[in-house]
């Protein structure tokens, strides 16, 4: 049971920490920018784009032609145009209404502050690697997704780097108050009664 009321407090600390960082500080919207004109960019995307959700590169190289002329003719649009990574929902949403999101978000965090306190448990008594331990999911969770992303897709770096600090540090105070629990649960199991 401590192990679940430990993921359960560390789902909070790390949502709160996420709720924070988007909207008091910049971490999480960090090289996010709207166009500069935003209907006939809306406008070439209904129009454009196949109208079901995918994500969509431009310029685009169809892996099924492999022959030299292809190539050569996706290297030059490559050089001489801008590139995009499109995530695209043909259907609007409002994006005030976040209830469904926070929700998965929480639980997200919460299984993942769950995995957290299974390595906890598992690998050391000692507080201060536990928490080192959570920093650890953190920096591996930016390699193993953030920087593939800014390697492959362009993701900018200012991106990048935020969501490493945000990682780091939501997980460096999730850790520490989840090894504070683990600990105080230990010791109040060792005191005789």
């Amino acid at each position: 049971m401590r192990i679940v009321i430990a993921g359960l407090i560390g789902g909070i600390v790390i949502f709160l920490w996420g709720a924070f960082a988007h909207m008091a500080l910049p971490i999480g919207e960090l090289s996010m920018r709207g166009p500069t004109s935003e209907a006939p960019v809306m406008a070439a995307l209904k129009t454009s784009l196949p109208q079901e959700p995918g994500i969509y590169v431009l310029p685009w190289f169809d892996m099924s032609h492999h022959d030299p002329a292809s190539k050569a003719a996706y290297r030059e649009r490559a050089l001489a145009n801008p590139y995009a990574f499109i995530v695209y929902q043909p259907t609007g949403r409002d994006g005030m209404n976040m209830g469904g999101e926070l929700i998965v978000q929480w639980f997200a965090g919460t299984l993942a502050a769950l995995v957290v306190a299974l390595g906890m448990i598992w690998c050391t008594p000692r507080r201060s690697r536990r928490t080192w331990l959570a920093v650890g999911f953190g920096v591996f969770t930016w390699l193993s997704i953030s920087v593939p992303y800014w390697n492959w897709y362009r993701f900018p770096v200012a991106f990048t780097l935020g969501s490493l600090v945000e990682q780091v540090v939501g997980w460096l105070i999730a850790g520490a108050v989840m090894s504070w629990w683990l600990g105080r649960t230990e010791l109040r199991a060792r005191l005789p009664s």
